[in-house]
């Protein structure tokens, strides 16, 4: 962004806020030749007060439109800015369903609509485009409360069920940007709505939302205490079906169980419940993708690897990604979970002293997902641990990569 004329900086802000040219003249005071000339070159901004007062307008610091963002933070990196952090907050304050209960509900969006909407936003999620997603989260926050609290009788549970699962994209996409607190919020009520839309398997799914954004937070005792009781509580035995759906969920609980269990350090922890999940990927057969979840057995691997990075022994998660994780399978993954894993990877090469590798497994998960590596706040530890730690120049590819990212030594 700071290397584009201040020009097309304007345009790129003005598309951000979804603003035409015309609605943006009429705000400014201007005519829309005027702002067509700036953006596009021919006529120079050169007066602070006009500068302050389109910042203002776009609702950004006027730093960034004069190209002088020294922390390069990820707002700056089409990930997600400040004004869409508080669009997704103000989005979560609404109680739509409690005024409901008082007045009459607003007009619900037809479910249809909802179901596709909900869809394509898991599929921008699980593609990594996750500036697509932040930008769009804000309407489908509101829109996923109004059919919660417009829609009764039958179709109820299924307007909660969407509802519920917006507030895990929400959380889960908030977190991998660093809005951990926010994270939190949107977990905690996904799993409050579960319990409407009558769904234990959505609300076991939900619990594994709650339990990362307390990870994130530093809470990974109740988060495993969690993960494990409610994993528990829908194993696939005594009254419980051994659906490849049930299977599903219960194994990404004990995965995500594993995984806070790494965080406190307890290895035989973290082996047990890995262990445990590997028997229901078995059970499953293969690696599918219910309730949005990615497990298999491809997907337990993954895991082991990332947990040896959180335990910090990163020859061990190495030695996972060379000799236990199948590339035709790892490759039928969809681009999420393999860039956070090559991120896992890039992590461990990092703790071994193989930065060459370590940036190699940057350049790879950013050639499938690049926001999962330029958006991630751990992503630029990492790149900023290769740049320390190479000896002279790095290769121009990892340069180029960092500077995309925004970090320096």
């Amino acid at each position: 962004m700071d290397e584009l004329p201040i020009g097309r900086r304007v345009a790129y802000w003005r598309g951000r806020r979804k603003m035409s040219q015309q609605v943006f003249a009429d705000r400014l005071g201007k005519s829309k030749s005027w702002v067509d000339k700036v953006e596009r070159g021919v006529r120079r901004l050169d007066k602070f007060s006009v500068l302050y007062e389109i910042a203002d307008i776009l609702q950004v610091d006027v730093q960034l439109l004069m190209g002088k963002d020294p922390e390069r933070r990820t707002d700056a990196l089409n990930c997600i800015d400040q004004v869409e952090v508080q669009e997704i907050r103000a989005a979560l304050e609404r109680y739509d369903s409690m005024s409901a209960y008082f007045d009459a509900a607003p007009y619900p969006p037809p479910l249809d609509d909802m179901r596709k909407a909900v869809n394509h936003a898991w599929l921008a999620y699980q593609y990594g485009r996750y500036g697509m997603l932040t930008r769009a989260l804000p309407k489908l926050l509101r829109d996923a409360q109004a059919a919660d609290a417009g829609y009764g009788g039958e179709q109820a549970p299924e307007a909660a069920h969407l509802l519920g699962q917006v507030y895990q994209i929400a959380s889960s996409v908030l977190r991998k940007l660093g809005e951990c607190e926010l994270a939190w919020l949107a977990a905690d009520r996904s799993m409050a709505v579960a319990q409407r839309a009558d769904d234990p398997l959505l609300a076991g799914i939900a619990t594994t939302r709650v339990c990362n954004a307390l990870v994130a937070m530093g809470r990974a005792r109740p988060a495993l205490e969690l993960n494990v009781t409610i994993a528990n509580r829908l194993a696939p035995c005594g009254g419980n079906d051994a659906s490849p759906a049930r299977l599903s969920v219960y194994g990404m609980l004990l995965l995500q169980g594993a995984m806070a269990a790494s965080r406190i350090g307890d290895s035989a922890t973290v082996d047990d419940l890995i262990n445990g999940a590997e028997e229901a990927a078995t059970l499953l057969g293969g690696d599918h993708n219910h309730y949005w979840t990615s497990f298999g057995p491809t997907n337990v691997e993954l895991h082991r690897a990332a947990a040896a990075v959180e335990l910090g022994d990163g020859g061990r998660a190495v030695e996972v990604h060379q000799l236990r994780i199948v590339e035709p399978t790892f490759n039928a993954l969809l681009p999420e979970r393999r860039a956070h894993h090559l991120l896992d990877i890039a992590r461990g090469f990092a703790q071994v002293g193989d930065v060459a590798n370590a940036g190699e497994m940057l350049l790879r998960g950013d050639r499938l997902a690049p926001s999962e590596i330029r958006c991630r706040p751990i992503a630029h530890e990492v790149m900023a641990d290769i740049l320390r730690r190479t000896r002279g120049a790095p290769p121009s590819p990892v340069a180029e990569l960092a500077e995309h990212m925004g970090v320096g030594v």
